[in-house]
């Protein structure tokens, strides 16, 4: 009892400080400050023509069927950020260790298998960024430039420890720790404001009212060519087959948004006309990538001449067949 005026005759002082720090952090950290610098940087026309000689490179590699699993078609979502995983962890856990007595080699080690673990990292990542789009791929180039800066910090510092040199080892692992951070930081704005990497057909479900929905007469949709209509105000891609069979997909292409309308039709599939992706028509399968999400697609009846379309339920059969079409 007796130490509580003690207390409450700093309390004024404890609220001084409070609403300073409140007072002074939007201004350093705020969204006003970083996001305009993010924003000069998505706008950073500069950056193109080294954006267009690598994406090319990168799509020229002869990858194969090793491309989708670099998208991450196989998980369905991008395999990069978990990949990420391991020299992140190794290199934070070398950092812990450099303040502990007696671990020089298992700090050493862990920064060892950090820099193996970064190359297949840095090829998924490679991969997604080649198809993206401009700003994101201006973004993502720097992102990448901070990692390759780490990469190369951490491996001065994984020579300098194998050479007896501890303390500059440690400085140079310290440094290459701040480096993939910001890194990290700038993958978050890729991420988490252009969302680079995410469904872009995922909120179809929440916007399509349950139920049949009319979309027009059968004689509106003519054979093997894509046409666009909305229901409820999304736009859906339209393809009537032979037979009469009409197949309604999500039109905005879940990698990064592409018109599925504009696209291609063969062999019971539709190509998005930005980056490739191939999706079936009968089911919204993504038979192959970019895109590691299927689209939305829709069951569909002809009732007298009106086709309607509604959304289906359940998932997508997967890479062994299609569902019939409903009738």
């Amino acid at each position: 009892m007796d130490e509580m005026p003690e207390f409450d005759n700093r309390a004024p002082a404890v609220g001084t400080v409070l609403r300073a720090v409140k007072r002074l952090l939007p201004s350093a950290l705020g969204p006003g400050r970083v996001l305009r610098a993010m924003d000069h940087l998505e706008r950073a026309t500069v950056l193109d023509p080294t954006v267009e000689l690598l994406r090319d490179r990168i799509r020229a590699l002869p990858l194969g069927s090793l491309r989708d699993v670099l998208h991450g078609r196989w998980l369905g979502h991008p395999v990069h950020p978990l990949l990420v995983q391991l020299p992140m962890g190794t290199w934070l856990s070398a950092a812990v260790l450099d303040c502990l007595p007696g671990q020089r080699r298992a700090a050493c080690a862990l920064v060892g298998v950090g820099i193996g673990a970064a190359a297949p990292a840095a090829l998924a990542g490679w991969v997604d960024w080649a198809e993206q789009q401009p700003r994101q791929q201006r973004v993502g180039l720097v992102h990448a430039a901070a990692n390759v800066t780490a990469v190369v910090l951490y491996g001065g510092s994984f020579a300098a420890r194998t050479r007896g040199r501890v303390g500059l080892g440690k400085a140079l692992g310290f440094a290459g720790l701040s480096v993939v951070g910001l890194g990290g930081a700038i993958g978050g704005h890729l991420a988490y404001r252009q969302a680079s990497g995410a469904n872009h057909a995922e909120a179809v479900p929440n916007l399509v009212r349950p139920g049949w929905h009319d979309i027009g007469s059968s004689t509106d949709f003519e054979v093997g060519r894509p046409v666009r209509r909305h229901i409820d105000g999304v736009p859906v891609l339209v393809v009537r087959e032979t037979g009469d069979d009409v197949h309604v997909l999500a039109d905005s292409c879940s990698h990064t948004g592409g018109p599925l309308s504009a696209g291609s039709v063969s062999d019971g599939c539709v190509r998005c006309p930005w980056h490739g992706s191939v999706f079936r028509l009968a089911d919204g399968w993504n038979v192959r990538g970019p895109a590691t999400a299927p689209q939305p697609a829709f069951g569909t009846r002809v009732v007298g001449d009106r086709v309607e379309a509604r959304l289906r339920d359940r998932e997508p059969d997967g890479p062994a067949g299609a569902p019939d079409q409903m009738s």
